[in-house]
């Protein structure tokens, strides 16, 4: 319901609340026609009320009150829209001058000392904008690219009388941040502003009588008591030696954060007191030793603090970091630390609901889920008990989407699942329509993803244009546990047989169905069932029926096991020193990680016994990498080149050499996994041996080659005489909310854009590629004209004249590079892994054929599975900067588009100077987020 105008208010430039009056808006528009001798009332009361409508629809929208800049903004637009160019110009004009006229009278104010800050309800300080210079200074005393007076000079333009502390702290956030884009020295300034007001608030006085490091140290108990009596942290926490942690506890590791990384912490991260206006109680540090404390709790006892402070080390270096359930829940009452659940629907009304509980649950504590439906009986299959046909599974996956709705993950975000299917199932059609934006809203599911689970006979019948048949699961219900030669042996029985319910088509042409489906709105995701099955080291007790949320994790499912998996990723820029990997630094970050990541299990609090059991029984991990991309940069290596796809090989092979011996290493410590024995790691075979053994059973060419560098005997031995504390030890997630806290790339992809916007919770503010910087500063390029010209390319430097060449292809965006590098780059990685990893599929192309051929490529060099499908649309991107008077209008760009993914466009402001010259300012607006980041952080 729409408040009636004496119910809005209207936020003034001082900051106080004035009633909202609608005539004032009438009044201003008419001034703006009269000044072009226009008295036309009728039009004047028709953008009135055009206003006055968008303003109550704003106000709706976002539940907050409207200032009088948004109002004057939404003028603006009524008068473009409406094609009164000439008196928006002259509305513009006042406004500047109104704008000047304001701005003259708070410097004059300033210079007089006559300006307050309110400090309190009772108490008061005069600005001081020398102050404000001071306090910068003291927070940027190696930041020499950063203009302190630049920053000043900005915030007093925007004070007024009575200003609030708070908000003049985030005005000089705010100027800080806008300023990223000139460097990112900016970034680093802007951090220190955030832990400043945090080191205030929460340590206080004592910073100042005893110094940072010892007020962060001192209070970090009484932090922990505070949290256990908000109940927010578990009281085993109370019984460490903080003596022996508070000691270990370095804050100068805050220095590390990037303002993403820290503004991501602020907003979504740190424990908060919620009955004190969500007040945050924790520290940086305090937040690393907390979750070191959570997955140190069930060690030995007299070695808890040592492994706490081991785990704290790498955590606070960011050499490794746990998955977003990890960095939320650890150490916390409900210690809910895994990321993402496995399961599946038996053709069973009673399990169907069963699996919406447990969704509800899993859901509930943060968990993304991937759920298989291949089981279901199909439309009009016979039901038995009531003498009934089926409706198939469209409906049980609408109640799907519908629970990922009304469950969301902890409060902290909306709940994120997958739905799986194998495209021998008879509702294979209505699956791949389920995201599209037409048709029946009672067969769409537009809130779950969705993703085909695609055996090896499929791709071989669509290379050989033969016919695909489709079954009901109730006709053939054993093909779902079915893999190899074996599934094919038992698929080709079925057709023999002619079933009535059968229907063939041509392989091709479902293909090319689920290929259009899937560049039309993104879904189905593309995950290969048989390289799943043939090289999954847990082959003697199960089946992989599906991938997870984010098609990194391949582990057995069954009605009495949720798969798990728990994930933590390696920041692989971190372990190169002197200009190439560091092995032991590797070895010891990685032992140290599967010790943690072993650790959550024990630890863990279970939504279901099903996850339980599974988790219990086959201990399974995923260790991943993120910061690929920096590896690179800091190497000198291009995308496009030999030289990453033997980086990508060495790199994922070493982490696979230290990953499978410190889990073997465990089982030597704690005993191996329940169900290791008859395991293919207890017959010998390694991720890199079941190459072989997929190629024979496909009886189609590997396109990848099987070279080692490493020792592998000695693994294999130890393996041999020890056995494996974990059944699966590694999967790359896509990594996208703790590679940004860590201030890295996420996972193994290019750099998305060299420069773009990204929105939070605060706000938006710039992305710079400080490596592409860095290196424009060494050559001296980096300057106002090359920024601009980055700008008007949003981002790309393909084609500005003066970066040589060596640049350009390093600094290739996403969408430059032939994606055929990275599938064979992902290739590489895949040898060694004994999961899978998140990778998608960027295209600048509307082409089906290359569709089909980068797919078909991804399948002849053994991936199993891919994730997102990224395309090119003609979405129009806004740009900072000034038009000539003679180019008019800035031509609409190009920008990365998913369908699933809405990009909020600002408006081109038609503006005028004071010659009524007309000129147009467009700010760059490319938000590049990954679609994972937005729906579920559980692999992040």
């Amino acid at each position: 319901m729409l408040m009636t105008e004496n119910d809005m208010l209207i936020i003034k430039r001082n900051g106080e609340s004035k009633s909202y009056d609608s005539q004032r808006i009438f009044n201003a528009i008419q001034k703006a026609f009269q000044s072009e001798n226009i008295n036309d009332i009728t039009t004047v009361s028709t953008i009135t009320n055009n206003v006055d409508k968008s303003i109550r629809e704003k106000q709706a929208a976002e539940q907050s009150t409207i200032s009088v800049e948004d109002v004057q903004d939404l003028v603006e637009q009524a008068l473009m829209t409406q094609g009164y160019h000439k008196v928006l110009r002259n509305y513009i004009l006042y406004r500047e001058l109104r704008h000047k006229a304001r701005l003259e009278s708070i410097l004059e104010k300033v210079k007089h000392h006559e300006l307050k800050v309110k400090i309190s309800d009772q108490d008061s300080v005069i600005y001081d904008q020398v102050l404000i210079e001071q306090k910068l200074r003291r927070l940027s005393q190696d930041l020499y690219k950063v203009s302190i007076r630049d920053i000043s000079d900005s915030v007093t333009k925007q004070i007024y009388d009575n200003i609030p502390q708070k908000e003049l702290d985030l005005l000089l956030l705010s100027a800080c941040r806008e300023r990223i884009e000139q460097h990112f020295q900016y970034s680093s300034l802007s951090t220190r502003l955030v832990l400043d007001s945090l080191y205030a608030a929460i340590l206080g006085k004592e910073m100042y009588s005893s110094g940072l490091t010892q007020a962060y140290q001192n209070q970090f108990k009484n932090y922990v008591d505070q949290a256990i009596t908000l109940e927010l942290l578990n009281p085993e926490l109370a019984t460490y030696n903080f003596d022996v942690l508070s000691q270990a506890i370095d804050p100068n590791k805050d220095s590390l954060f990037h303002y993403i990384g820290m503004q991501i912490l602020v907003d979504r991260y740190f424990l908060k007191d919620r009955e004190q206006e969500q007040s945050i109680i924790e520290l940086p540090q305090w937040f690393w030793m907390r979750i070191a404390m959570g997955l140190a709790v069930k060690e030995k006892k007299e070695e808890r603090e040592i492994r706490a402070i081991e785990f704290y080390k790498v955590l606070s270096n960011m050499d490794l970091v746990s998955s977003t359930p990890t960095l939320f829940n650890a150490g916390t009452r409900f210690s809910q630390m895994s990321s993402c659940y496995l399961n599946l629907a038996t053709d069973s009304l009673d399990h169907i609901f069963k699996l919406f509980s447990d969704n509800a649950k899993l859901s509930k504590w943060a968990g993304g889920i991937g759920s298989d439906w291949t089981y279901v009986r199909a439309t009009g299959s016979k039901i038995k008990g009531t003498n009934g046909t089926s409706q198939g599974i469209i409906p049980f996956i609408k109640i799907f989407n519908d629970v990922a709705l009304a469950v969301n993950q902890g409060g902290k975000r909306k709940g994120a699942m997958c739905a799986y299917l194998e495209i021998w199932h008879r509702d294979i059609d209505q699956f791949l329509e389920l995201k599209k934006n037409t048709g029946d809203e009672r067969r769409r599911a537009h809130d779950v993803n969705t993703a085909a689970w695609i055996p090896d006979l499929f791709m071989k019948r669509v290379h050989e244009n033969k016919d695909w048949t489709l079954f009901c699961p109730s006709d053939a219900p054993d093909l779902h546990d079915l893999y190899g030669k074996a599934f094919e042996k038992r698929y080709e029985e079925y057709e023999a047989l002619n079933m009535p319910r059968a229907k063939t088509m041509k392989a091709a042409d479902l293909w090319r169905r689920m290929l259009t489906m899937l560049y039309e709105t993104g879904h189905p995701w593309i995950t290969f069932k048989d390289p799943c099955n043939i090289r999954s080291p847990q082959d003697h007790v199960g089946v992989v029926h599906s991938s997870n949320l984010c098609t990194e994790i391949t582990l057995n499912t069954s009605e009495s096991e949720t798969a798990v998996c728990n994930l933590a990723s390696l920041n692989l820029v971190n372990m190169i020193v002197d200009g190439k990997l560091d092995a032991e630094k590797m070895d010891a970050t990685i032992t140290t990680g599967i010790r943690m990541l072993d650790n959550v299990i024990d630890n863990n609090y279970y939504p279901t016994i099903e996850a339980e059991n599974a988790n219990m029984r086959h201990r399974a991990i995923g260790l991943g990498v993120m910061g690929y991309q920096d590896a690179l940069y800091k190497l000198d290596i291009a995308f496009e080149s030999k030289e990453n796809l033997e980086f990508s090989d060495y790199s994922m092979e070493m982490i696979s050499y230290y990953s499978i011996l410190a889990s073997s290493k465990l089982a030597k410590e704690r005993g191996t996994y329940k169900s290791y024995k008859g395991s293919k790691w207890d017959r010998g075979i390694f991720p890199l041996d079941t190459l072989d053994i997929l190629e024979s059973e496909r009886g189609y060419p590997l396109q990848i080659d099987r070279k080692a560098t490493l020792n592998w005997l000695l693994v294999k031995d130890h393996v041999q005489q020890y056995g494996m504390r974990n059944s699966n030890v590694m999967a790359i997630a896509p990594t996208a909310t703790i590679s940004n806290i860590s201030g890295v790339y996420p996972c193994i992809e290019p750099a998305f854009k060299n420069m773009y916007m990204k929105e939070n919770l605060s706000g938006n503010f710039i992305i710079m590629n400080r490596y592409l910087v860095q290196d424009l500063e060494q050559l001296g390029l980096w300057t106002n004209d090359i920024l601009k010209q980055l700008k008007l390319h949003n981002g790309s430097i393909q084609n500005i004249i003066g970066i040589p060449t060596h640049l350009k292809e390093k600094y290739k965006e996403t969408f430059e590079i032939d994606m055929k590098w990275l599938l064979k780059a992902a290739a590489k990685r895949m040898k060694w892994i004994d999961q899978s990893a998140s990778h998608n599929i960027f295209i600048e192309t509307k082409s089906g054929k290359l569709l089909s051929e980068l797919y078909t490529l991804a399948w002849n060099l053994g991936l199993k599975t891919t994730y997102y499908l990224r395309s090119l649309g003609a979405t129009q991107v806004t740009k900072t900067s000034v038009q000539d008077e003679s180019e008019g209008l800035a031509q609409p760009e190009q920008m990365l588009t998913n369908p699933a993914v809405s990009t909020t466009s600002k408006k081109a402001t038609d503006s005028a100077n004071m010659n009524s010259t007309q000129t147009y300012q467009q700010e760059l607006l490319l938000q590049p987020t990954l679609m994972a980041e937005a729906e579920c952080e559980a692999c992040q």
